[in-house]
Protein backbone atom coordinates (compact mmCIF):
# COMPACT_ATOMS: atom_id res chain seq x y z
CA UNK A 1 0.00 0.00 0.00
CA UNK A 2 1.13 3.20 -0.70
CA UNK A 3 1.29 6.16 1.62
CA UNK A 4 -0.24 9.37 1.09
CA UNK A 5 2.36 12.49 0.95
CA UNK A 6 -0.77 14.56 1.67
CA UNK A 7 -3.87 14.33 4.28
CA UNK A 8 -6.71 16.12 5.61
CA UNK A 9 -4.86 18.80 7.95
CA UNK A 10 -5.97 17.93 11.42
CA UNK A 11 -3.72 20.14 13.61
CA UNK A 12 -2.05 23.92 13.39
CA UNK A 13 1.58 22.70 12.68
CA UNK A 14 0.56 20.42 9.88
CA UNK A 15 -1.38 23.45 8.58
CA UNK A 16 1.72 25.73 8.85
CA UNK A 17 4.06 22.43 7.05
CA UNK A 18 1.51 23.00 4.20
CA UNK A 19 1.29 26.71 3.82
CA UNK A 20 5.52 26.49 3.51
CA UNK A 21 5.07 23.77 1.25
CA UNK A 22 2.80 25.32 -0.84
CA UNK A 23 5.04 28.90 -0.76
CA UNK A 24 8.39 26.73 -1.39
CA UNK A 25 6.46 24.95 -4.36
CA UNK A 26 4.84 28.42 -5.89
CA UNK A 27 7.86 30.58 -5.64
CA UNK A 28 10.03 28.65 -8.60
CA UNK A 29 8.96 30.23 -11.30
CA UNK A 30 7.09 27.68 -13.80
CA UNK A 31 5.50 24.18 -12.86
CA UNK A 32 5.46 21.11 -14.30
CA UNK A 33 1.98 19.19 -14.77
CA UNK A 34 2.73 17.12 -11.33
CA UNK A 35 3.60 20.63 -9.66
CA UNK A 36 0.78 22.01 -10.40
CA UNK A 37 -1.20 19.35 -9.32
CA UNK A 38 0.64 19.47 -6.10
CA UNK A 39 -0.44 22.99 -5.83
CA UNK A 40 -4.06 22.45 -6.51
CA UNK A 41 -3.82 19.54 -3.70
CA UNK A 42 -2.20 21.84 -0.99
CA UNK A 43 -4.56 24.89 -2.00
CA UNK A 44 -7.50 22.52 -1.27
CA UNK A 45 -6.57 21.37 1.92
CA UNK A 46 -5.16 24.73 3.03
CA UNK A 47 -8.53 26.70 1.99
CA UNK A 48 -10.54 23.92 3.93
CA UNK A 49 -8.79 23.72 7.22
CA UNK A 50 -9.19 27.56 6.80
CA UNK A 51 -12.60 27.52 6.17
CA UNK A 52 -13.03 25.23 9.25
CA UNK A 53 -11.11 27.08 11.42
CA UNK A 54 -11.97 31.04 10.27
CA UNK A 55 -11.97 33.46 13.00
CA UNK A 56 -12.68 36.31 10.64
CA UNK A 57 -16.44 35.90 12.25
CA UNK A 58 -14.82 36.94 15.47
CA UNK A 59 -12.79 40.04 14.59
CA UNK A 60 -14.67 43.35 13.22
CA UNK A 61 -12.95 44.23 9.59
CA UNK A 62 -10.92 46.85 11.12
CA UNK A 63 -9.09 44.57 13.41
CA UNK A 64 -9.35 41.84 10.65
CA UNK A 65 -7.59 44.80 7.94
CA UNK A 66 -5.11 46.20 10.77
CA UNK A 67 -4.00 42.14 11.51
CA UNK A 68 -3.81 41.33 7.71
CA UNK A 69 -1.71 44.22 7.60
CA UNK A 70 0.67 42.95 10.59
CA UNK A 71 1.08 39.78 8.91
CA UNK A 72 2.24 41.63 5.63
CA UNK A 73 4.51 43.83 7.43
CA UNK A 74 2.68 46.96 5.88
CA UNK A 75 1.80 50.45 7.20
CA UNK A 76 -1.32 52.27 6.12
CA UNK A 77 0.51 54.97 4.05
CA UNK A 78 1.68 51.59 1.63
CA UNK A 79 -1.49 50.15 1.86
CA UNK A 80 -3.02 53.28 1.14
CA UNK A 81 -0.29 53.96 -1.85
CA UNK A 82 -1.26 50.41 -2.63
CA UNK A 83 -4.65 50.78 -3.26
CA UNK A 84 -5.07 54.43 -4.84
CA UNK A 85 -6.17 56.20 -1.72
CA UNK A 86 -5.69 58.74 0.53
CA UNK A 87 -3.52 58.26 3.57
CA UNK A 88 -5.98 60.32 5.93
CA UNK A 89 -9.28 57.96 4.57
CA UNK A 90 -7.14 54.62 5.41
CA UNK A 91 -6.61 56.07 8.54
CA UNK A 92 -10.01 57.38 9.34
CA UNK A 93 -11.21 53.62 8.97
CA UNK A 94 -8.21 52.41 10.88
CA UNK A 95 -9.30 54.68 13.89
CA UNK A 96 -12.96 53.61 13.56
CA UNK A 97 -14.14 57.42 12.31
CA UNK A 98 -15.27 55.93 8.67
CA UNK A 99 -16.69 53.23 7.60
CA UNK A 100 -15.71 50.78 4.12
CA UNK A 101 -17.44 51.71 1.09
CA UNK A 102 -18.21 49.32 -1.75
CA UNK A 103 -15.18 50.19 -3.92
CA UNK A 104 -12.33 49.49 -0.27
CA UNK A 105 -13.71 46.50 -0.01
CA UNK A 106 -13.08 44.86 -3.33
CA UNK A 107 -10.05 46.11 -3.35
CA UNK A 108 -9.02 45.30 0.27
CA UNK A 109 -10.36 41.56 -0.79
CA UNK A 110 -8.22 41.34 -3.92
CA UNK A 111 -4.66 42.68 -2.04
CA UNK A 112 -5.47 40.65 0.32
CA UNK A 113 -6.90 37.62 -1.59
CA UNK A 114 -9.95 36.83 0.96
CA UNK A 115 -13.44 37.22 0.37
CA UNK A 116 -15.44 40.47 0.41
CA UNK A 117 -17.29 39.22 3.12
CA UNK A 118 -14.60 39.34 5.66
CA UNK A 119 -14.72 43.40 5.54
CA UNK A 120 -18.54 43.52 4.52
CA UNK A 121 -19.82 43.09 7.92
CA UNK A 122 -21.32 45.56 10.63
CA UNK A 123 -19.04 47.02 13.63
CA UNK A 124 -19.35 50.50 15.51
CA UNK A 125 -18.06 53.95 14.18
CA UNK A 126 -16.68 56.48 16.89
CA UNK A 127 -19.43 58.85 17.34
CA UNK A 128 -18.16 62.30 17.45
CA UNK A 129 -19.48 64.72 20.05
CA UNK A 130 -20.08 68.01 18.47
CA UNK A 131 -20.78 70.75 20.77
CA UNK A 132 -24.06 73.24 19.75
CA UNK A 133 -24.21 76.81 19.74
CA UNK A 134 -26.03 78.26 23.60
CA UNK A 135 -29.32 79.38 22.92
CA UNK A 136 -30.98 81.88 24.62
CA UNK A 137 -34.78 82.20 25.03
CA UNK A 138 -36.50 85.84 25.24
CA UNK A 139 -40.12 84.86 25.39
CA UNK A 140 -41.60 81.48 25.54
CA UNK A 141 -44.50 80.95 24.61
CA UNK A 142 -45.51 78.12 26.81
CA UNK A 143 -45.54 77.12 30.62
CA UNK A 144 -43.62 73.80 32.11
CA UNK A 145 -41.89 72.67 28.94
CA UNK A 146 -39.53 69.82 30.53
CA UNK A 147 -36.07 71.26 29.50
CA UNK A 148 -34.80 67.68 27.64
CA UNK A 149 -37.18 67.82 25.37
CA UNK A 150 -36.48 69.94 22.84
CA UNK A 151 -34.58 69.59 19.06
CA UNK A 152 -32.62 72.96 17.62
CA UNK A 153 -33.77 73.43 14.23
CA UNK A 154 -32.24 76.40 12.02
CA UNK A 155 -33.84 79.60 13.43
CA UNK A 156 -35.99 78.18 16.42
CA UNK A 157 -36.13 75.50 18.79
CA UNK A 158 -39.04 73.68 18.58
CA UNK A 159 -40.56 71.50 21.99
CA UNK A 160 -42.26 68.20 21.23
CA UNK A 161 -44.27 66.69 24.13
CA UNK A 162 -46.18 64.16 23.63
CA UNK A 163 -49.73 65.45 23.31
CA UNK A 164 -48.91 68.65 21.02
CA UNK A 165 -46.19 70.98 19.32
CA UNK A 166 -45.28 73.82 21.57
CA UNK A 167 -42.94 76.22 19.78
CA UNK A 168 -40.14 78.44 21.58
CA UNK A 169 -39.54 81.72 19.64
CA UNK A 170 -36.19 82.43 19.90
CA UNK A 171 -34.37 85.83 18.90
Amino acid sequence: MRILKYTIIKNRKQYDNYCKELEQLSGGGKLSQPQKEESELLTLLIETWDNQHNTFSELDPVQLLKGLMDMKGMKASTLATKLGKSKSLLSDILNYNKAFSKEMIRDLAGEFKVSQEAFNREYSLRVTLVELPTIKLRSVRSENIPKDTFTVDKKRVVIQPKTEKRKLVTR
